[in-house]
């Protein structure tokens, strides 16, 4: 049985408001950085072969910050923000995290990396999951 305060603090919409925010940190932090560093993360682009850099940076920004605020306000629409970021991580893992191509820590480092990533995308589904019951018209 959950205690009475947990209920509360569950229950709480300034609580979920913060679950969100403290879920698309990890998005909203690079994509302010990735915009304030522009020519940088050309370069670290074209480094990955994500060639032509500039359209996929720019894409990259507006995924994420657009898609952390979408699911920073929640609601009917936090499926669309909680998918673009959840596609966004799974082709990182794909472009920069491929571990199976790798040996020894290297491989290891990035597999860590790979599966953190994979429980991002998890907290995503949720966070999509509960927005779209919270946001079902009753009946």
């Amino acid at each position: 049985m959950t205690p009475s305060w947990v209920a509360a603090l569950l229950d709480s919409s300034l609580f979920r408001f913060l679950a969100r925010v403290v879920l698309v940190v990890t998005f909203a932090v690079p994509g302010v950085m990735q915009a304030m560093q522009f020519q940088g993360t050309l370069g670290d682009f074209a480094h990955f072969n994500v060639n032509p850099p500039t359209p996929f940076v720019i894409l990259s920004i507006v995924t994420l910050l657009g898609g952390s605020a979408i699911v920073i306000r929640g609601g009917a629409w936090t499926w669309l923000g909680a998918g673009a970021l959840g596609v966004y991580t799974g082709l990182t893992i794909l472009i920069v995290h491929h571990f199976w191509t790798m040996q020894g820590s290297d491989g290891l480092s990035e597999m860590r990396t790979a599966l953190e990533h994979i429980s991002l995308i998890g907290g995503l589904m949720v966070v999509a999951v509960t927005e779209r019951q919270r946001s079902k018209p009753p009946g």
